[in-house]
């Protein structure tokens, strides 16, 4: 399976032409996607108004939400975030943290255009989509 995080939907949501927006556009509707409830939120919190909420959270609701944090992905997070700091890398966002770990321990590929996801990929096995 395949999450797409919010940094993919803001691009697919704008139709940006990104090639992350482009492959969100092949995924939809083809069953491989999860989407998170983190990733919801985000993607939610950016929205201008209430109708553009609405808009966005009719779009999603195709999809699967998943539960991404429970005791086993708060602990594997937080053991990934010393890993990395003892390799020198502060991981700032702990919500990509606990996205990105999430996706390991379950085995996912996750989909972005977010370049803090990088230590993750190079040091963590973090697979891209």
């Amino acid at each position: 399976m395949i999450v797409a995080d919010s940094s993919a939907w803001i691009d697919g949501l704008r139709r940006s032409g990104t090639p992350t927006a482009e492959r969100l556009d092949q995924l939809l509707g083809r069953g491989r996607l999860l989407l998170g409830d983190l990733i919801l939120c985000e993607v939610l919190r950016g929205a201008r108004d209430e109708a553009d909420a609405i808009r966005i959270r009719e779009k999603l609701s195709a999809l699967p939400v998943v539960d991404m944090v429970g005791e086993t992905v708060a602990a594997q997070a937080a053991l990934n975030y010393r890993l990395l700091r003892r390799q020198g890398i502060t991981i700032r966002n702990t919500i990509d943290l606990l996205i990105a770990t999430f996706c390991i321990v379950n085995g996912h590929q996750l989909l972005h255009n977010d370049r803090d996801f990088k230590p993750m990929v190079e040091h963590l096995g973090l697979v891209e989509a």
